[in-house]
């Protein structure tokens, strides 16, 4: 796509575009949007929480997925630069919500004297920000492995890619086990909780900036690095007025399902016998991130890898180094205690993560093999966290 994609706007017409995105018929997906009175009814009329937590849950799939679709129309009408940055932003957009919403539900139970269940609320953030990273490393990335490599022998993707995101998750991996050494060797219990906070805020500060220098080498300074190879002639289905009325749409019943998701989850998850620990790092990514997981991987049976990687390991540096700071800046303008120090168990989960997926992917080449390794990984990992107590 070059600068000033030229689009003539005047060739749509009503509401066409918008009516055929969320129509159930032309995307299989939109049927699960039924999940979102379901979840509406469970949590207003019937009080159901076990009800309301899974149907919120399922119906942010269909609805995160129709905001990638508004993003992609939107970055049509711009340069490279500026579309790539609207497609990292909201790519994770549902996560950022869901994490969001649990910090001020945090804050909401603190305040009232529930300090259980803002406990919680804190370890649903921590876990669902890890899972997301450990999601899409092994799992989305192995699926689009092997399902490439199916229909190819072998495939090949930038090394400059895989280099620039593999730095940036390693320092990543460093900010989360820094606090929690700090945690582990600081005798005083106090000193080693206000130590810790007070090391994460400055490096959630240092990460965000980073971020922000590695947008600008990925999108201006060194963009032709990150260039695909061919050209990829995209068609828009919608006018600018109509994805921007799906963009808004679809992010506010985001950030409603993901309210009822948030306070049903305790409630939910005790009667479904399942742990929050298990549900943030498996269950909620999984239904988050699946529109996202979808694309990754029918891209990489097109033989598009360089794009395949970009969603999956980019989705998970930007988790890595913006979204988790990102969460304990907010959580600190809310007085609740949210630092890096995610737990040893889960911190060593993320660390094998990035080796394993850093290690196989160096060589810029993958087939199936390697894909069944990562997905074999990321179960051994969904069995451990089940698992924990």
């Amino acid at each position: 796509m070059s600068e000033g994609v030229g689009i003539d706007e005047n060739q749509f017409e009503g509401w066409g575009g918008l009516i055929d995105a969320i129509n159930p018929i032309k995307g299989k997906l939109n049927f699960l949007l039924i999940a979102m009175p379901v979840a509406i009814y469970a949590t207003y009329f019937a009080h159901n929480a076990a009800l309301a937590f899974i149907a919120s849950m399922v119906a942010i799939m269909p609805l995160a997925f129709l905001m990638g679709r508004a993003t992609e129309e939107i970055a049509l009408r711009t340069g490279e630069a500026l579309g790539g940055l609207l497609n990292a932003t909201f790519g994770n957009a549902a996560e950022m919500i869901i994490a969001g919403i649990a910090i001020f539900a945090a804050a909401e139970h603190y305040g009232s004297g529930d300090t259980a269940s803002g406990d919680d609320m804190v370890q649903v953030v921590k876990a669902s920000l890890i899972g997301s990273i450990i999601g899409n490393l092994l799992l989305v990335l192995g699926l689009a492995f092997v399902w490439g490599g199916i229909h190819h022998k072998e495939q090949a993707f930038s090394t400059t890619a895989v280099g620039a995101n593999g730095s940036l998750l390693l320092l990543a991996v460093i900010t989360l086990t820094i606090p929690t050494a700090f945690m582990l060797t600081t005798e005083n219990p106090q000193d080693a909780i206000i130590g810790t906070l007070n090391l994460s805020h400055a490096a959630a500060i240092i990460l965000i900036a980073l971020y922000g220098l590695f947008l600008l080498f990925q999108l201006r300074t060194h963009q032709d690095l990150f260039a695909t190879d061919g050209t990829h002639e995209e068609v828009a289905h919608m006018s600018n007025k109509e994805a921007a009325v799906l963009l808004i749409g679809a992010t506010l019943m985001v950030a409603w399902m993901a309210e009822i998701l948030v306070h049903s989850i305790s409630v939910g998850a005790s009667e479904l016998g399942l742990k929050p620990l298990f549900i943030g790092v498996i269950l909620l990514p999984l239904f988050g991130n699946a529109a996202e997981h979808f694309t990754a991987v029918t891209v990489a049976a097109k033989d598009k890898m360089d794009l395949s990687f970009a969603i999956a390991v980019g989705s998970s540096t930007q988790i890595a180094v913006f979204v988790a700071p990102l969460m304990v800046l907010l959580a600190w303008t809310q007085g609740v205690d949210l630092s890096f120090d995610f737990g040893t168990f889960e911190t060593i989960a993320v660390f094998l993560s990035v080796l394993i997926a850093n290690a196989i992917a160096a060589d810029g080449k993958s087939n199936w093999l390697e894909g069944a390794m990562l997905l074999g990984a990321y179960a051994i990992l969904a069995i451990a966290f089940f698992l924990h107590p």
